[in-house]
């Protein structure tokens, strides 16, 4: 049975104070700490994740219809209390947190894959997501991130990603762009997406490149120099005449479905 929060201040449910300010609290580094995941889809996805939940939080319609497993610890509150211990109003009314996913080893990760996403500078916490959304609808086995994009475990990115990117083996590369001939030399051809290449992405045949990377960069600057100069191939997406580019989650959604 779900036990009541009367008190927003209850440290039973610190995981979620102050949410407004920030998923990581004060003195904690970067890409550590607990996931907060938002919304009943996202919640009932890291349910069924085989992550190690460690509570489940919210009004009680919401939590009720949850199938939580055993040991869970589960905490219910009114909408006004629920409000105040995060510093904002849910209107998805429910919370769960959850250690971070473990990164799996590059090689394992490579190994286990036909279609990659990496991803240099995204510093958009709800790009991040909505790439990782598409990214499993779409077919792409796994994601890499530079050491400079948003932690993709942040609150916001996990909640646009549906609860995906609980899912995805997703590894952030510590060697950049150094890295990526680890992964050529996995059998991945390395395709930087830009919207200044000569290539046309629709002659970036998914047959004749069976594991294909895709390199994706932030709106605005892009990829880096370094970044293209380690890529076999840089290919655009066609597009009406005057159209500088397309957002980088919209981008990547096309781009994941051209090569299936």
């Amino acid at each position: 049975m779900p036990e009541t929060i009367t008190d927003p201040r209850d440290p039973r449910v610190a995981d979620f104070h102050d949410l407004h300010a920030g998923d990581r609290r004060p003195g904690t580094e970067r890409g550590t700490g607990p996931v907060v995941v938002e919304g009943v889809t996202a919640v009932e996805r890291l349910l069924g994740s085989g992550l190690r939940v460690r509570c489940v939080y919210g009004v009680p319609g919401r939590v009720g219809a949850l199938d939580v497993p055993a040991g869970v610890p589960v905490y219910e509150a009114d909408k006004w209390v629920l409000s105040e211990t995060i510093g904002f109003r849910l209107t998805r009314g429910v919370l769960a947190s959850c250690e971070r996913p473990e990164p799996p080893a590059l090689a394992d990760l490579l190994a286990g894959a036909r279609r990659i996403a990496v991803l240099e500078g995204l510093n958009d916490h709800e790009n991040i997501g909505s790439i990782g959304r598409s990214a499993w609808a779409l077919g792409i086995d796994a994601l890499l991130l530079d050491p400079t994009c948003a932690d993709p475990y942040y609150r916001r990115s996990v909640r646009v990603s549906m609860g995906h990117l609980l899912t995805t083996p997703l590894r952030v590369l510590t060697d950049w762009p150094g890295d990526l001939a680890r992964v050529r030399a996995a059998g991945f051809t390395t395709v930087a997406l830009t919207p200044g290449a000569e290539v046309d992405l629709r002659d970036v045949d998914p047959v004749q490149h069976p594991r294909t990377a895709l390199l994706l960069g932030a709106e605005g600057p892009g990829l880096t120099d370094a970044a293209m100069a380690a890529v076999d191939v840089r290919a655009r997406i066609p597009m009406r005449p005057g159209v500088d580019s397309l957002g980088v989650a919209a981008a990547a959604a096309v781009a994941f479905a051209q090569l299936r």
